[in-house]
């Protein structure tokens, strides 16, 4: 078990308790998982936050490192004992000399997860499946369904939805194509590059997915669900409508393309002549990402990311958690406009072409 907290954090790295829990349940060993149930005051992670201990390893953290140790101790504990706890800090809690600086008052549910079990097993078989999962606990039983499930009566218990993992598809050859994909990858989406005809050596970038097939045959055999973001960055007109003509009707999220905004109305056109609808084509972020001056390929990468991310986690089940977001409310450039109401642009050109 661990003795003590690596002197780097990156174990927090990582927001997703799922990738560990499996991990523990391949090794055939024990993991304890700690969950942020209840938050008053504000706090650095929101309720529902995660983090798992296990003999091999932490995965996720639960503040800005006031409490991770304290937790890792208990967990020694309970995965002896073999009994959940409640933790506190803050206000109210046992051990006034565990200060946080935010102020808050943090509850912990601390609760040791078998390498069988069921609950565990069921939501890694949806997540496999790319369904939302409805998970709850109170410590001592765990229960997990579909979201598309018979709700279960819960008694009470905490209750967190897990969607499935977020996706990024990356359409491009170019560093700015290389450079969103390996921001995405960092950024904890499944990142998927597709080239097509592309040389068979994949690039050199850490979690990136290659794919050497067509837009369409690469789009078709990923899948363009609800949690799937789409960035073509071609420059290639061909391959960005073929691809678009793809994705826009598609159940993605969110659908962007690099380019001039100057070369929106001969997109749109060519994207109507291809036979989508206008609602289809409004779905377009072009120029991509939010509009923060960049053109460098690591600059337009984050506003790329930045711009999924804000759909992301603003929208509410599908792509996101809380609430519908609008397109407008996450770039003041909005979505592609019709060639026939476009009005000149103040905003400089990202990509001159």
């Amino acid at each position: 078990m661990i003795e003590a907290l690596p002197a780097w954090p990156m174990f927090g790295l990582i927001d997703d308790a799922r990738p560990a829990l499996a991990a523990a349940r391949r090794a055939g060993a024990p993991a304890a998982l700690a969950t942020i149930i209840a938050l008053d005051g504000g706090g650095p992670r929101p309720v529902g936050t995660q983090m798992v201990i296990a003999a091999s390893g932490l995965s996720g953290f639960l503040s800005g490192g006031c409490l991770e140790a304290d937790v890792v101790g208990h967990a020694q504990t309970v995965l002896a004992s073999g009994a959940p706890r409640r933790l506190v800090y803050g206000h109210g809690s046992p051990w006034p000399d565990i200060r946080l600086l935010c102020g808050a008052r943090i509850e912990v549910l601390l609760e040791p997860i078998a390498p069988d079990d069921a609950a565990v097993g069921r939501l890694l078989d949806l997540t496999r499946s790319r369904r939302p999962a409805l998970w709850s606990s109170d410590g001592n039983r765990r229960r997990c369904g579909g979201a598309d499930d018979p709700p279960i009566a819960s008694g009470g218990a905490f209750e967190k939805r897990f969607d499935p993992t977020p996706r990024l598809i990356v359409l491009g050859a170019d560093p700015t194509a290389l450079a969103i994909a390996s921001l995405g990858a960092q950024s904890g989406y499944e990142t998927t590059l597709v080239r097509p005809k592309g040389p068979e050596r994949s690039p050199p970038l850490p979690g990136v997915v290659y794919r050497r097939d067509s837009p369409i045959e690469a789009l078709a055999a990923i899948g363009l669900d609800a949690w799937t973001a789409v960035a073509v960055a071609t420059h290639e007109a061909e391959l960005d409508l073929e691809a678009l003509t793809a994705a826009l009707p598609s159940g993605a999220f969110y659908v962007g393309a690099l380019g001039a905004r100057r070369r929106t109305p001969e997109r749109r056109a060519a994207l109507f002549e291809a036979g989508l609808s206008s609602t289809h084509i409004d779905r377009l972020y072009a120029p991509i990402g939010l509009d923060t001056g960049g053109k460098a390929p690591w600059e337009v990468a984050v506003a790329v990311l930045a711009q999924i991310t804000a759909l992301r986690v603003s929208a509410g089940g599908a792509g996101g958690r809380n609430g519908e977001v609008r397109q407008d409310d996450v770039s003041s450039r909005g979505p592609a406009h019709d060639p026939r109401a476009l009005t000149p642009s103040r905003h400089v050109d990202r990509v001159r072409e």
